[in-house]
């Protein structure tokens, strides 16, 4: 069961805003980068993904270029938004393979995983009160 949105945060504190519906995203596949107790890869970076990060995650054995419609699954490619594993994005950004970050859209949890200085420097939002980026 999915969480209630509405108790999803994003990492800058306010509501979690939608990440993708072309193709659908999110762990259960609503369009945001929520996560519950079922999703144990924390499926919670609202990433744009880039030719590079691609490349990257299927090096590291995470194709996520290839359709795999069994999965309803499309494949991505460079421009799409995806809800990435926390872990996944941090291991390509310190590469130096990572992908812009949508901020509004990425949730809180990531917090746990990823400092939000990497996030900060990956961000392809920016939102109109730079408070929220102390």
């Amino acid at each position: 069961m999915s969480p209630d949105p509405a108790d999803e945060r994003n990492v800058l504190g306010g509501p979690l805003e939608p990440c993708g519906t072309e193709p659908l995203t999110g762990f259960y596949r609503d369009g945001l980068c929520s996560s519950g107790p079922e999703d144990l890869g924390r499926h919670t970076v609202c990433a744009v993904v880039s030719s590079e990060f691609l490349t990257f995650q299927q090096r590291v054995g995470n194709d996520l270029s290839t359709p795999r419609p069994e999965y309803g699954f499309p494949g991505l490619r460079p421009g799409d938004r995806w809800c990435v594993v926390a872990a996944r994005w941090l291991q390509a950004y310190q590469a130096g393979a990572g992908a812009g970050v949508v901020l509004a859209a990425t949730n809180a949890r990531t917090l746990e995983v990823v400092p939000i200085e990497a996030l900060r420097q990956a961000a392809v939002d920016v939102p109109d009160d730079l408070s929220g980026l102390d």
